[in-house]
């Protein structure tokens, strides 16, 4: 059983499982095909990606990957807690350059669904934190992109008073919307 929201930007989805438990723990289902199409999710995923980060403050993105191998996501944290952003790219979209942001974790069991179009980053807010994908198509270096995570453009509060402790290279050095949006195929 599902509990899914929508938001005022298209398509993106937030959607709570319940967990039934008794004296030996819980149980919950996490993924059935069914039930996300009823909520909207007409994806078929067909890879899964684990994300381990070791510290709090870790932050990963904005990433996304473009047509012919664009990539819808499901996203949900195993241990941990994440703040997770995602950033309309669409070009015709109403609400392009908008973004959104989530709290999600192992504790609330929230998943997080982002079609195509959309650029993605998180901040893990606990160590180790793992943080598993599922993606509606493969990984395709050639055809990834990103997006500075600190574009002033954007305004994305992630809650940081400095920069993050923990960010790779080609994130701190991504091009900011203004300068990938033209090129981009959305």
């Amino acid at each position: 059983m599902l509990d899914v929201t929508g938001f005022d930007i298209a398509d993106v989805r937030l959607v709570e499982t319940v967990a039934f438990g008794d004296e030996r723990g819980s149980f919950a289902e996490f993924y059935n095909a069914a039930e996300m199409a009823e909520a909207g999710i007409h994806d078929t995923f067909v890879q899964d990606n684990l994300s381990v980060s070791k510290a709090a403050g870790v932050l990963r993105g904005l990433h996304f990957q473009v047509p012919p191998r664009a990539q819808a996501k499901l996203i949900r944290v195993l241990r941990g807690s994440i703040r997770d952003v995602i950033v309309d790219i669409r070009k015709d979209s109403a609400t392009f350059g908008q973004h959104l942001t989530f709290e999600l974790s192992a504790e609330n069991r929230r998943m997080l669904y982002i079609p195509v179009g959309f650029a993605h980053g998180l901040l893990t807010l606990e160590p180790d934190t793992e943080v598993l994908y599922k993606m509606s198509d493969f990984y395709a270096r050639d055809l990834e992109g990103g997006i500075l995570w600190n574009d002033p453009a954007l305004g994305i509060d992630w809650g940081l008073e400095s920069d993050p402790e923990v960010i790779a290279d080609r994130d701190r050095d991504f091009p900011k919307l203004a300068d990938v949006a033209p090129v981009l195929p959305f």
